[in-house]
């Protein structure tokens, strides 16, 4: 991960061994040798694709977006790039949003499931009416969903959906229920961290995952980030309202072309490119 730009670019050089300084770990050695396994591990993941990110946001010349956006862990890197958050402190929040949300999946096991071919109210009223916990978690593009919940909340839920007539409902090979009530011990613990960093008005809006609109106040920003781990992800109204207001490309940054692919099933009018 960003080896070449490591490489080839003194920027990304030096944000790379501030952030070995910053998390007290040589994360580098991870990103660019390690192994999948090593990746994989909760304190290493998240901070990996935000420092990806930012150094592949920094390498487009003259970067100034028009609005941005981030899906989930992708909004600190949204709030780096339109000036509310330095860097240091978007990648502290997000090492400690990292370590919390692996303190909460400890204490509050569960899972969560994608949802295809299903109409995004029909989904929202089958969880409804399992008697668990079970919600609507990351909304993606139309007839994508994924639920997220405790581990019987959920499989109920699937078995309910298919029913109801999804194509696919399947678990997901994850270790928490993200962005559910049983984040609610991350929630807690994001608060301080959140409360230390500094929050500047923003060059461009953020169009934030709980409130799918154009954000531009500080102390907004600083809620919906807080309110965002136990809150859906609401990615497919996050890019229809970003077209209403004048949006028509999109280009991702970091790691995957999976969001490219999201943008063009919500609107295939949509040009999209990435930088990785």
């Amino acid at each position: 991960m960003a080896k070449d730009h490591y490489a080839n670019s003194a920027f990304a050089k030096k944000i790379v061994e501030q952030a070995n300084e910053i998390l007290g770990f040589r994360i580098s050695d991870i990103m660019f040798d390690g192994s999948e396994e090593q990746l994989k591990q909760t304190n290493v993941t998240q901070p990996a694709i935000f420092l990806h990110s930012i150094i592949a946001f920094r390498s487009i010349d003259g970067a100034k977006p028009d609005m941005v956006a981030g899906h989930s862990l992708g909004e600190f890197t949204a709030l780096v790039a339109n000036g509310v958050l330095s860097f240091e402190d978007g990648l502290n929040l997000v090492s400690a949003r990292a370590r919390a949300m692996q303190k909460a999946c400890d204490q509050e096991p569960g899972t969560m499931a994608a949802v295809l071919g299903l109409a995004d109210e029909k989904v929202e009223e089958v969880c409804a009416a399992i008697d668990d916990i079970v919600v609507a978690a990351n909304y993606n593009c139309p007839g994508q969903l994924v639920i997220s919940g405790s581990q019987s909340g959920v499989e109920k839920a699937c078995a309910s959906l298919k029913e109801a007539g999804a194509k696919r409902a399947l678990l997901l090979p994850v270790g928490g229920a993200f962005h559910s009530p049983l984040m609610k011990v991350a929630k807690e613990e994001l608060i301080g961290a959140i409360e230390k960093a500094s929050f500047y008005t923003p060059t461009c809006a953020v169009y934030q995952n709980i409130v799918a609109k154009a954000v531009m106040e500080p102390s907004e920003i600083k809620q919906n980030l807080i309110r965002q781990l136990t809150g859906p992800v609401k990615w497919t109204q996050s890019v229809q309202a970003m077209i209403a207001d004048g949006a028509t490309r999109f280009t991702e940054v970091g790691p995957g072309k999976v969001l490219q692919g999201l943008v063009q099933k919500i609107n295939k009018e949509m040009v999209v490119d990435g930088v990785s």
